[in-house]
């Protein structure tokens, strides 16, 4: 189905104002004095410690010649390290150094700042609903979607207790919610020491885990305990998934399987904890019944973070 052509005005005219507005044809942007790829990098390598410049020549869409000079510029200021690959001499991981670090919390904070004050000026609408069409856009505007689309076959989902499942879910929480928890040890070590708990447990009937592996290693997981919280209360734990599966639905299938799970098991209710600004996660939450019951700010992971509750009850 075509789009009229006013509308496709409209949006191209959006898309312009948008650029504009965030500060993209400035010469520096998010309240730093780096450029624009230099932002991009830096947010890239915090989410993903140990990319490679290949890839992140790929996700910023940039030529390595390119990235080899951005690269080179970031270590020169002292924002990035680059450590060479244990099992590729050739290669070598990315990861951002003390100031790289201090620069990626200024520009979380920079654009956190931005997107709540342009959120307040919005009438009629709501941010799930913002966020959710900007990422349809953007994810429509990617000529691979189609080809990320036909590759989510390819990845299964596998039952129950996995080699190096505790290391590998740890390591995935860490990388993904490091930005919004702290990058410390903390958060990663009470993930490792409740999973450590969990799994010895797993071959309980009431309990369960689902993973998506590729070759050997965890890239996502849901988790099922139907004994901690008592009461036929069921805890949903670890739902999380690397960042390159997001968009093929491995985590609304991973979801329905834990579900599945506790609709046989005749748990009255679900709960599960998560963080607050997590808002993809949450919108999926919500369109298969949860409901938020409680938000509060905890330290449990090393630094005050909100935290919310949800709860889904028998159908």
């Amino acid at each position: 189905m075509s789009a009229s052509p006013i509308l496709v005005n409209d949006i191209r005219a959006a898309s312009r104002q948008l650029v504009r507005e965030l500060g993209f044809l400035d010469k520096t942007i998010a309240g730093t004095d780096l450029s624009a790829s230099g932002v991009h990098a830096v947010l890239e390598i915090g989410l993903n410690p140990g990319l490679t410049a290949k890839d992140l020549a790929a996700k910023l869409k940039l030529e390595k010649s390119t990235i080899s000079r951005l690269l080179k510029s970031l270590e020169n200021r002292g924002e990035i390290q680059q450590t060479r690959s244990d099992t590729d001499g050739r290669a070598f991981g990315l990861s951002l150094t003390d100031v790289g670090k201090e620069t990626l919390e200024a520009i979380d904070r920079f654009g956190d700042d931005q997107v709540h004050g342009a959120l307040s000026r919005i009438r009629g609408s709501n941010a799930q609903a913002v966020a959710e069409t900007l990422a349809a856009y953007a994810d429509a505007l990617s000529p691979d979607q189609e080809s990320n689309a036909d590759t989510a076959h390819t990845y299964e989902i596998v039952e129950g207790y996995q080699t190096g499942m505790i290391g590998d879910v740890a390591a995935l929480h860490a990388r993904t919610h490091g930005p919004i928890i702290g990058m410390g040890p903390t958060f990663e070590s009470v993930v490792s020491n409740a999973m450590a708990e969990f799994m010895p447990r797993i071959g309980n009937p009431v309990n369960n885990s689902w993973c998506v592996v590729e070759n050997g290693e965890i890239i996502g997981s849901i988790s099922i305990d139907g004994e901690d919280l008592g009461n036929n209360i069921a805890h949903l734990r670890w739902f999380i998934l690397s960042e390159r599966l997001r968009g093929l639905g491995l985590g609304k299938d991973l979801l329905l399987k834990a579900l599945v799970h506790c609709d046989e098991h005749g748990f009255e209710e679900i709960h599960l904890w998560t963080l607050k600004g997590l808002d993809a996660a949450r919108s999926l939450y919500e369109r298969n019944g949860f409901e938020l019951a409680d938000e509060y700010v905890g330290d449990q992971w090393g630094k005050s973070v909100t935290e919310q509750m949800f709860i889904r009850r028998k159908p």
